[in-house]
């Protein structure tokens, strides 16, 4: 078991769940899905910085990563300025999937599904379907997490 881990949104971020008297368990599925989606993946070279600048973000651990080229997070960060656009949907969920394929890589889970979606107007959601190895399917959906343009 772990301390579970809840994503609130971009702005404030994720927080750990409380139960009555204490942090709530959880089997640690969730908080790997968190991390991996809502921490910064270092850009690609030919992928264009939503801010204009050249910094490319990343963690700074995935320098030192047991298998060379592993990274944590994921490149949902550069979207932050973009427009609501069949084509934003399209990176979304390959940002997300390129973010996830590790729990598969793993062995965590057999498969995983991502959608991404217009909420509403100004907010992209995710929806996470996870085939467990060793079980039933899982699912995550996160809105809020982005207002575009």
């Amino acid at each position: 078991m772990d301390i579970r881990t809840v994503f609130i949104n971009m702005e404030h971020g994720a927080d750990y769940a409380i139960a009555q008297l204490g942090l709530t368990p959880e089997d640690g599925l969730e908080t790997a899905v968190i991390i991996s989606l809502f921490t910064d993946r270092r850009a690609d070279a030919d992928d264009v910085i939503p801010d204009g600048t050249n910094n490319r973000r990343g963690w700074w651990a995935d320098a030192y990563a047991d298998i060379r080229g592993d990274q944590i997070g994921s490149r949902l960060w550069l979207l932050a300025r973009e427009k609501q656009l069949p084509s934003v949907l399209i990176r979304a969920r390959e940002y997300a999937e390129e973010a996830l394929d590790w729990l598969v890589k793993d062995g965590i889970a057999k498969a995983v599904n991502v959608t991404a979606e217009i909420v509403r107007m100004g907010v992209l959601g995710l929806v996470v379907q996870i085939q467990r190895a060793d079980g039933p399917v899982v699912k995550y959906r996160f809105e809020n997490f982005w207002k575009g343009a």
